[in-house]
């Protein structure tokens, strides 16, 4: 009788944790929501990324807030945060750390750099050249960062949240594609609708804060230890075989897909899974629907593939082709 009942109660535990998962993760996206208005897409990408363990490249012109999520997300986060402005002149040394010669021990010292902190804000990262940007390669895979021959662990939560200005502007270098891929989402920021405009701007034009709103009024919602605690739980969140197919197909889909010349790797395949169960823990659910996947498809693919040149001359833009993509791969229904 008592081993029947184990797993009864057990299952009870889990779905308790869930509901209190949820909750905790819809109470950071309401105190984000204070601080940034509309851009309600981009907030829940940012909080899938956070819930599913992975990185964000956030993309938009200069002016609409992506600083300011990020200042936001580490407010409602009581864990580390460091910003690096990456500029042309930004040494590797400058992101990592370097050692520094005592003249009193007559020894080197580590001196580590901004990239130990749980929440990294890489602002502008397409100013700085290859060789800078790749210095965050090992940090953002390995989750550590190997100085003087000595593979230093960083602190866990940890997550990079990259900004930079659309390619075409003056000054920017592409990142290259082994960077990318380590971004687990590449996140679109557009220009506001007319009616979050004017609330931004009455907010705003009431801050102390001559042109951007405060974070310090936003609650600290959660620890280091609970935004580990939300990823443990999204992890254990159950998928279907087909859902989880489903995910692959779309990956696989990509390289032979007529438009695209280069498809996504099996990374790709691994983020949508882990994002799609993010997304379920974020909207409450049980377990992972096809639609958990659909809804973050085009943030984990847009930055690993690449438009065929025919398309790009004609106009089309990368999310219009994958665009296609979804509606023509069949998802299972449950």
């Amino acid at each position: 009788m008592t081993e029947q009942n184990e797993p009864a109660g057990s299952q009870a535990h889990a779905a308790q944790q869930r509901q209190r998962a949820s909750q905790l993760a819809q109470a950071i996206r309401t105190e984000l929501h204070k601080a940034l208005v509309g851009q309600a897409a981009v907030i829940d990408d940012v909080l899938t990324a956070l819930i599913a363990g992975g990185h964000v490249l956030l993309e938009g012109v200069p002016g609409l807030g992506k600083t300011l999520l990020v200042r936001a997300l580490a407010r409602c986060f009581s864990g580390e945060f460091a910003r690096i402005q990456f500029t042309p002149d930004l040494m590797p040394s400058d992101v990592t750390g370097h050692a520094v010669y005592d003249l009193q021990t007559e020894q080197f010292n580590l001196r580590k750099g901004p990239v130990f902190t749980n929440l990294l804000l890489a602002d502008e990262i397409n100013r700085a050249p290859a060789k800078t940007q790749a210095a965050l390669l090992e940090a953002m895979q390995e989750r550590q960062v190997t100085l003087e021959g000595r593979a230093l662990p960083i602190a866990q939560p940890f997550m990079v949240l990259a900004t930079q200005n659309p390619i075409e502007q003056e000054g920017t270098y592409p990142l290259p594609e082994a960077e990318l891929d380590r971004f687990m989402l590449k996140v679109r920021m557009d220009y506001p609708d007319a009616e979050q405009e004017m609330n931004m701007v009455r907010q705003v034009s009431r801050s102390t804060r001559a042109d951007m709103l405060d974070v310090q009024p936003l609650r600290t919602v959660l620890q280091a230890k609970d935004v580990q605690a939300l990823q443990r739980i999204a992890s254990d969140l159950p998928m279907d075989d087909q859902v989880l197919d489903y995910a692959v197909r779309l990956a696989r889909t990509t390289r032979c897909w007529p438009g695209l010349s280069l498809g996504a790797g099996p990374r790709a395949s691994i983020a949508l899974v882990r994002c799609a169960r993010a997304r379920a823990l974020l909207r409450g659910g049980e377990f992972v629907v096809p639609d958990d996947i659909k809804g973050c498809a085009l943030a984990v693919l847009r930055h690993r593939v690449r438009l065929a040149p025919e398309l790009d001359i004609e106009g089309l833009s990368v999310d219009q082709v994958l665009g296609q993509l979804l509606d023509q791969v069949p998802a299972p229904r449950l």
